[in-house]
């Protein structure tokens, strides 16, 4: 009797484990990208700007953003605003956006919430490529995008190499851009590239936003002072 019983119930258990293997694994991804909400900050000048400007923490109370974002620290005393609080900030390394789009900041990190103390965020070392899923992450918003072949934008913007897609959707000028698969941060997010096409019988111009350029996680590597960020895979 205990005979038959394990074999008519030890099949079935097989299956329900790996059927559940297999409904459990997307749902890593999903949740790992919901946990970078934790890292996404706002960037706000004094006095405010009137868009809205982004930040990534990187772990050690520091901040990295898109220069233009910040602009000439020394004017805009940029200012770190997490969950609604704003941090003041100094300033490592002030790039431009006609050189490296990328500025890091530093607060004071014993003011910050517990939250973040122990947090590091993992750079990559693999560059995207075409076809890649990707999100990019604001406070409050995780956003799906996928890489674009820089054959798809115009010639005269084709030096922009790292693009993503779903420019309406993903985060603006110093959010983060994510590979989930690797737990690490591919780039951040510099500007759109838009492309103009007159109509055939108006003759008026329409400009077309097509994609989105972010500073990649190589050139990023690059600017940071050394042995800030850990590498990932």
């Amino acid at each position: 009797m205990n005979k038959l019983f394990a074999q008519s119930v030890w099949p079935r258990l097989f299956v329900i484990l790996f059927t559940s293997t297999i409904y459990m694994t997307p749902c890593w991804a999903e949740d790992f990208s919901d946990s970078l909400l934790a890292y996404a900050v706002n960037i706000h000048r004094t006095p405010v700007q009137s868009w809205p400007g982004n930040g990534i923490y990187i772990g050690r109370g520091l901040f990295l953003t898109a220069a233009h974002v910040v602009g000439r620290a020394w004017m805009t005393r940029p200012k770190v605003v997490v969950a609604g609080q704003g941090y003041p900030t100094r300033v490592i390394k002030e790039g431009s956006l006609e050189g490296t789009d990328l500025t890091l900041l530093a607060v004071n990190e014993d003011l910050l919430p517990s939250r973040l103390s122990l947090r590091r965020m993992t750079l990559c070392k693999q560059a995207p490529v075409p076809g890649q899923r990707v999100v990019t992450i604001v406070p409050g918003q995780v956003a799906h995008s996928q890489i674009l072949s820089p054959e798809r934008l115009p010639i005269e913007t084709r030096r922009f190499s790292t693009v993503i897609a779903d420019v309406a959707r993903t985060g603006n000028s110093g959010s983060g851009v994510f590979d989930t698969d690797r737990r690490c941060l591919l780039g951040i997010v510099s500007r759109k590239i838009s492309k103009s096409q007159s109509g055939p019988y108006s003759g008026r111009t329409k400009t077309q936003d097509i994609a989105k350029y972010f500073v990649p996680a190589a050139e990023i590597a690059t600017f940071l002072p050394a042995g800030i960020l850990n590498e990932g895979q």
